[in-house]
């Protein structure tokens, strides 16, 4: 099993934000409705603290504090976010198991499915652009190039 020690302070930082951030540029895709979509990121943390014990790494993960870095624009959000999302999935293809990759993964795009889900915009659960950003950071946390 991989926790916290096997990261240095900023591998662990990168790690961490991954999964806040995803739920960032879901939020930032279309207009409308930050306040349901910050509840749904909180909540999607606070119901995987429940689930303890699947995952060593995701548990303790989630027992902190969401936090996610500060970028200037939403095109900042989505390029520069996407792009450490890809780099703390690499990291832990490096460090961690197989399944703890997985969990990182699964939770990071169901974080991200339900902040774009948590408000209606133009009558659908999903917008056009939300689900780009969904895709976008599927794509991310996918598994890397052989």
């Amino acid at each position: 099993m991989t926790d916290k020690s096997s990261f240095s302070d900023e591998e662990w930082e990168l790690i961490r934000e991954g999964p806040p951030t995803a739920g960032l540029v879901a939020a930032a895709a279309s207009s409308g409705g930050s306040f349901r979509e910050s509840w749904a990121l909180a909540k999607a943390f606070t119901e995987a603290r429940k689930q303890h014990g699947e995952s060593e790494l995701l548990d303790t993960l989630v027992s902190e504090k969401p936090h996610s870095k500060r970028y200037g624009s939403r095109e900042a959000l989505e390029e520069q976010g996407i792009q450490r999302l890809r780099d703390a999935v690499t990291l832990l293809e490096q460090k961690a198991t197989p399944a703890e990759v997985d969990a990182y993964r699964k939770f990071t795009l169901t974080l991200a499915e339900r902040v774009a889900a948590a408000h209606k915009e133009a009558g659908a659960e999903v917008s056009t652009e939300e689900r780009e950003a969904l895709d976008k950071i599927s794509a991310a946390v996918s598994a890397s190039p052989s």
